[in-house]
């Protein structure tokens, strides 16, 4: 099993909390940190980066809340394959499965796809990325794709996606084969 290390920079890190009467011990963090850069490694090679403007452990929960989160996901070499955006996250510690909220933007540089909504729920174990039942998720691409709909879901491992609710917009698909100028059948029942 390949070694796994993380390593954590943050600018400042407070752990006063002054009068904590009549506040639950769950809903106080155990560590608040500013200006926080996560590196996720993995046979010393990068995997991911994330960075947050504000975040709160909470060990009881085992839960990290984000705010102003981006993140980047790096594959071979180093080189990044996709970044995104949210306005607060929440992590699940043990599972590392993520909820992203208050706008969401993801860009998946292999797949040449951007994603926008308002919530997405990335589920870790399965590699599932789901958006809300009700929300509506905009999917565009350079090619000139541009369609929203509601129910998505997307799974990383089989590179499937999926809408369970209306869909609108247009999608663009370009045949990977050049055809000859006549058509695909230019050879069939040629006679000399």
């Amino acid at each position: 099993m390949p070694a796994l290390a993380a390593v954590a920079f943050f600018a400042a890190c407070s752990f006063d909390y002054g009068d904590r009467s009549g506040v639950s011990d769950r809903d106080t963090p155990d560590i608040v940190m500013e200006n926080v850069e996560y590196v996720r490694v993995r046979s010393w090679e990068i995997q991911a980066r994330f960075l947050a403007e504000l975040a709160e452990r909470f060990e009881d929960r085992q839960i990290m809340e984000l705010r102003n989160f981006s993140f980047e996901q790096f594959e071979n070499q180093g080189e990044m394959n996709a970044f995104g955006r949210a306005g607060s996250a929440s992590v699940e510690l043990d599972s590392l499965d993520i909820r992203m909220d208050d706008g969401v933007r993801l860009e998946v540089e292999s797949e040449e796809i951007a994603i926008e909504t308002i919530r997405l729920e990335w589920r870790d174990g399965p590699r599932i990325l789901l958006g809300g039942s009700e929300e509506e998720v905009r999917i565009s691409r350079d090619d000139g794709t541009a369609f929203s709909g509601v129910g998505f879901r997307a799974d990383a491992r089989l590179r499937t996606w999926e809408f369970t609710g209306a869909v609108v917009g247009t999608y663009v698909h370009e045949d990977d084969e050049e055809e000859d100028e006549d058509g695909p059948y230019a050879d069939e029942g040629a006679t000399e």
